[in-house]
């Protein structure tokens, strides 16, 4: 376990090493490793614990009514899982957790992480404010769902993963993942891409991906 990555985890920020430190020796009574494709956690289990994601990468979705797999994102680490969940009286997974290659987590009581939080005020600003992130980022995949045209998506999604400094990110999913993030079928978003590719508004190289015309993509 790389104690340096942790000080990365958004829980953590502005604390000192030696705080940081000192909370994981208080706290870390349990290590628990999950191999490439191993269900961490499947919607509607109950969270009995602080998972904190510490090596690897896990995708998490969403069974819908109709008993299809809606991907809703991909967490890489350092992260903890539904933090916004854990003391909600129905506390339960909102999601099924995946990992999509090896991962590691870090298992904290929920009673130690509240006595944490109670005890410092920068931790407790951090879990409210990733929570509140975490919030955001929901209310925007709930609209960008919401939408029916799968460029007007996608043209979304591209802008939120570039800036006008970057004009390039690698895609960490596979078509066939990023279809299902949309709620699409693979030969349309497929097409989709090529239309953009046509268009001279973007282009694809494997898994990188560069905006070209930027102003398009805005107007789109």
């Amino acid at each position: 376990m790389n104690e340096t990555k942790l000080l990365t985890c958004p829980l953590f920020r502005g604390m000192s090493k030696e705080e940081h430190d000192a909370f994981l020796d208080r706290n870390i009574k349990e290590i628990v490793k999950f191999e490439k494709g191993e269900t961490v956690a499947w919607q509607g289990d109950t969270i009995k614990s602080m998972y904190l994601l510490v090596n690897g990468v896990v995708r998490t979705q969403m069974i819908t009514p109709e008993g299809n797999a809606l991907e809703i994102d991909l967490l890489e680490a350092v992260i903890p899982l539904a933090p916004a969940f854990i003391y909600a009286t129905n506390n339960k997974f909102p999601v099924d957790v995946i990992c999509m290659e090896p991962c590691t987590f870090l298992i904290i009581s929920k009673s130690a992480w509240l006595k944490e939080m109670i005890n410092n005020e920068k931790l407790l600003m951090n879990f409210l404010t990733l929570n509140s992130n975490m919030t955001v980022f929901l209310s925007q995949k709930i609209q960008m769902l919401s939408l029916k045209s799968l460029r007007h998506k996608l043209s979304i999604f591209l802008l939120e993963k570039t800036t006008p400094e970057k004009n390039y990110f690698i895609l960490k999913r596979s078509r066939t993942q990023l279809a299902e993030y949309f709620g699409v079928q693979r030969p349309s978003l497929a097409r989709t891409i090529k239309e953009l590719e046509d268009e001279g508004i973007i282009t694809t190289a494997g898994r990188v991906v560069t905006i070209l015309d930027r102003k398009k993509l805005v107007r789109m």
